[in-house]
């Protein structure tokens, strides 16, 4: 006898099978939400029901009333002649009427009438009703209510009211019970009429039923109708979506067919027209893109040998101001300072220019970003100790080794230093390091002047300068950030800013483990902790930053 399997627990077989419904209802919403054709035909649908619910309410209870105001009338009307071929057999007598004359009573309102049912109350007898049932349902007297009976007694002519009677079988039927008075020398006796009228009812179900069955296939015709309409509708739609994509995608070459006169060939038309000049227009971009590349890369390769002689002449000369005159040591000074930032503008329109070409490789090998970040501080301490500003480095993680290629990313963090000190108005730096378990990343935040929203979308536009009209203390050659953002998204990562007047700027580098993976998290927020909503605000590190400077 093999053991009983314990039965999970009742929370656990609640949340699978919340999980269950949850999967049945996201295959139903992801197609609404992606199908044009599937909501198109599901609110016809949805209308067309309304409506022929609406409709089909309004003709049957028409149909109803009309099958029972036809049925009453002709109760009515039996009623009537019952009645009077009733007065006439019993006019002239007493209200204590014999039997025979009772019992021909009750046949000549069989023979007109043909009712379901009889009751015929004496009232000049007080508590001696008499009863005509022989050949009526048991019962059939509890079905004439009192407010009938009331209404008969305080009025004149037929009165009537819908019933229901109990039949042999135990089933209930419609009927309807019509009574009159009937006239003797002695007093007057109550003459009631029950008419059974299911027949009328099950006349109204097949009516009902035909509707039913003739509704729902005019709902299905009307759904192959509104698919069909769809198909021509959504399928030119569908078309120009793929297109569009393969245009995005690169493929300048596609076109949608042009069949008609229509909406929808007026629409393909000015497609293709559109594409025709998106394609013209980005062919002849590209070509003066490929015109500047080579124009850039040419200048840039001419200009290295005749760069070298002047860097060569500019060495000699610095190197021997100490025997000119005061002016003339100055302006060796200034000459070898833009020769060689000459050589680094010229060194990065290479670099572009090898970027732009896609030309750029990435080498990569592990990597300590912790110690390449203490590398770039270190190359810059002598400027921030001129700029008398104080760097911190926090690193609460990014220990690990990152694959990298350690020349550009070490490019990265001292162009973003750099800019730091350049912008920073002499405040503290701080600078992040931290990692998560799909990225590390790097933060270089400083506290001066800061920039403008507009100002921010546009600071890794090549050569340009948020204040034109400022100086620059530092030198550089506009391509700084240019050529980070390209390093940076040639390692699979990202490289973010944020600014705001008067409160500084944060550049975040985010990057991958490894150049095959993808850095889904940010381990450092781009939004400082200083600068953030209270809500917000990431928690501080409290580890003791590293001081570089004075």
């Amino acid at each position: 006898m093999s053991a009983e399997q314990p039965r999970p627990p009742a929370s656990l077989r609640a949340a699978v099978a919340a999980d269950r419904a949850r999967r049945a209802l996201v295959a139903p919403v992801r197609l609404w939400r992606r199908s044009l054709r599937v909501r198109t035909v599901a609110i016809t649908l949805l209308l067309s029901s309304v409506a022929l619910l609406a409709v089909g309410t309004v003709v049957s209870y028409t149909i109803a009333q009309g099958l029972f105001q036809d049925r009453l009338q002709q109760v009515e009307s039996l009623s009537l002649q019952a009645h009077d071929a009733a007065q006439a057999v019993t006019s002239g007598g007493s209200a204590d009427l014999p039997d025979a004359v009772q019992l021909q009573a009750i046949n000549t309102v069989k023979q007109v009438a043909n009712p379901t049912g009889y009751y015929w109350l004496n009232d000049t007898v007080p508590g001696r009703p008499t009863v005509l049932t022989a050949e009526s349902p048991a019962g059939i007297q509890n079905v004439v209510s009192s407010q009938l009976q009331a209404s008969l007694k305080n009025g004149s002519g037929q009165h009537w009211q819908s019933v229901a009677v109990q039949t042999d079988d135990r089933q209930t039927h419609p009927a309807i019970v019509v009574g009159d008075t009937l006239r003797f020398n002695g007093g007057t006796t109550e003459l009631y009429l029950i008419y059974d009228i299911h027949d009328v009812q099950e006349t109204l179900i097949v009516v009902q039923r035909s509707l039913l069955i003739g509704f729902l296939a005019l709902l299905v015709l009307i759904g192959g109708v509104a698919t069909v309409v769809s198909n021509l509708v959504v399928a030119p739609l569908k078309q120009a979506a793929a297109t569009s994509e393969l245009l995005a995608d690169g493929h300048l070459e596609r076109r949608i067919p042009e069949h008609g006169e229509d909406v929808v060939a007026t629409l393909a038309r000015s497609f293709n027209r559109m594409a025709e000049n998106l394609q013209r227009q980005i062919t002849q971009l590209a070509n003066l893109s490929r015109v500047q590349q080579r124009f850039v890369s040419d200048v840039s390769h001419e200009l290295r040998t005749p760069l070298t002689t002047i860097r060569l002449a500019s060495d000699v000369i610095y190197d021997a101001r100490d025997r000119f005159d005061a002016p003339s040591a100055r302006s060796a000074e200034l000459l070898k300072t833009q020769v060689e930032r000459f050589e680094v503008l010229l060194a990065d329109l290479l670099e572009i220019s090898r970027m732009d070409a896609h030309a750029a490789d990435v080498s990569g090998e592990p990597t300590n970003l912790v110690d390449l970040v203490r590398e770039g501080i270190d190359a810059l301490g002598g400027l921030a100790e001129e700029t008398r500003t104080e760097i911190r480095l926090h690193t609460p993680g990014g220990h690990a080794p990152v694959d990298v290629d350690a020349r550009r990313i070490a490019r990265i963090i001292r162009n973003l230093l750099a800019n730091a000190l350049e912008h920073g108005e002499g405040r503290p730096i701080d600078v992040t390091v931290d990692s998560s378990e799909t990225a590390v990343a790097v933060g270089v935040r400083d506290h001066g002047i800061g920039m403008s929203a507009q100002d921010a979308e546009r600071v890794f536009d090549r050569f340009w300068r948020a204040d034109p009209s400022r100086q620059r203390r530092i030198g550089g050659t506009g391509l700084g950030l240019a050529i980070s953002l390209e390093d940076a998204t040639l390692h699979g990562g990202r490289l973010e800013v944020w600014s705001r007047r008067g409160e500084g700027t944060n550049f975040v580098l985010t990057l991958p483990w490894g150049q095959e993976d993808v850095a889904v998290d940010a381990p450092v927020p781009l939004v400082p902790w200083d600068a953030a909503p209270e809500e917000a605000r990431p928690q501080r590190p409290h580890r003791r930053p590293l001081r570089i400077g004075s």
